[in-house]
């Protein structure tokens, strides 16, 4: 309900503001929401004038794509003219995805860091493939992807929906599972209840696989691994040490069964009421700092591994032949893609996309 009627009020956005670059007094209100939201921007961004733009973030400083935020606010700053400032907020401060991709909807002066499941929701139903289970093999085919005009086309859509995609360059790492108890073939995890974000594409990847996924967010994974409310969990390697999980969790299983592209978005309406030497400042430094991150977190991999072990946890190298059963597992998973609203033979369209 909170998602309709937050994109009722970005479509009487848009009608009320007639693009971002004219405004007409005949433009019809609806109930003087769309003037709420138009007013909400221009206060955010006075004739693209100084902004200081909240960039929620579900990682802690402490993990590397917390100290490469960090990194970027700190490029802004120094390579910027003062007309923009960026401020994150680690450790879900400021809610949830949806909590803070509903603001930006409604024309706060916020930066998602959300990922193609969470878009999906949001009228691209095409975009949640991306996070479908062992779609893309390495990072290179992440980067062939978002370099082609299938996914600047969805890009676009977006946009037209009232989320501006400003970088996609972040690769938020390879995701794995994190048990209580042992996992090595998709058949061990029936009846686990293993935690997910709350959307839909991981929701379904996961009950495709026998297992019960249960949404909840990242801040509370701690506490329900604790006390058994859940039984696992999948994150990056980096990700699931630095918050700890380790502690009450002593089984990883290296499934990679996803590879993150991290998307950036913010405000259509703000992003437009930005100057273009403060659009060009925002998206060139997200785009320096993301190449870096990327690189640095395949190398950290190896680390956190080892740090796993030291700490306990027992930890399952799939096989050839282990890796291809959970392959096989998650074919359905593309086969009912009407369930998710996406466009005929989308699973085919994508595989061209990447490369293979």
């Amino acid at each position: 309900m909170k998602k309709t009627v937050a994109m009722l009020m970005a479509a009487a956005m848009v009608v009320g503001c007639a693009g971002c670059s004219e405004k007409t007094d005949s433009a019809p209100k609806a109930d003087g929401q769309a003037e709420q939201t138009e007013q909400s921007a221009e206060t955010a961004v006075a004739s693209a004038g100084a902004i200081t733009l909240k960039v929620a973030s579900d990682y802690s400083k402490t993990e590397p794509i917390g100290e490469a935020l960090e990194k970027w606010t700190e490029l802004v700053k120094e390579r910027g003219d003062g007309s923009v400032e960026v401020v994150v907020y680690p450790d879900s401060q400021l809610g949830g995805k949806t909590d803070i991709i509903d603001a930006c909807l409604m024309g706060e002066p916020d930066i998602a860091f959300a990922d193609p499941a969470f878009m999906a929701e949001y009228g691209v139903n095409d975009l949640g493939i991306l996070f479908g289970p062992f779609l893309f093999d390495d990072r290179a085919q992440c980067k062939t992807l978002t370099d082609s005009d299938w996914y600047q086309e969805q890009c676009a859509k977006l946009e037209e929906k009232g989320l501006k995609v400003i970088d996609s360059t972040w690769i938020t790492g390879v995701r794995h599972l994190l048990t209580n108890k042992p996992v090595t073939l998709p058949e061990d995890l029936k009846g686990m209840k293993i935690r997910v974000p709350a959307n839909q594409i991981q929701t379904e990847s996961f009950n495709v696989l026998g297992a019960s996924a249960t949404a909840m967010n990242l801040s509370e994974v701690y506490t329900a691994l604790q006390t058994g409310t859940i039984d696992g969990g999948e994150n990056p390697l980096s990700t699931l040490y630095n918050r700890k999980f380790q502690e009450v969790s002593k089984y990883l299983c290296k499934t990679g069964h996803v590879r993150v592209i991290g998307m950036f978005v913010m405000s259509s309406d703000v992003w437009n009421r930005l100057s273009e030497d403060q659009q060009q400042l925002l998206s060139s430094t997200l785009a320096e700092v993301g190449e870096e991150y990327n690189v640095e977190q395949e190398k950290a991999d190896a680390d956190y591994e080892q740090k796993f072990k030291d700490e306990g946890v027992t930890i399952t190298e799939l096989t050839d032949e282990q890796r291809a059963k959970w392959v096989e597992a998650s074919e359905p998973f593309y086969a009912d893609g009407k369930k998710f609203g996406w466009s005929d033979n989308l699973y085919d369209t994508v595989l061209k996309a990447i490369g293979k």
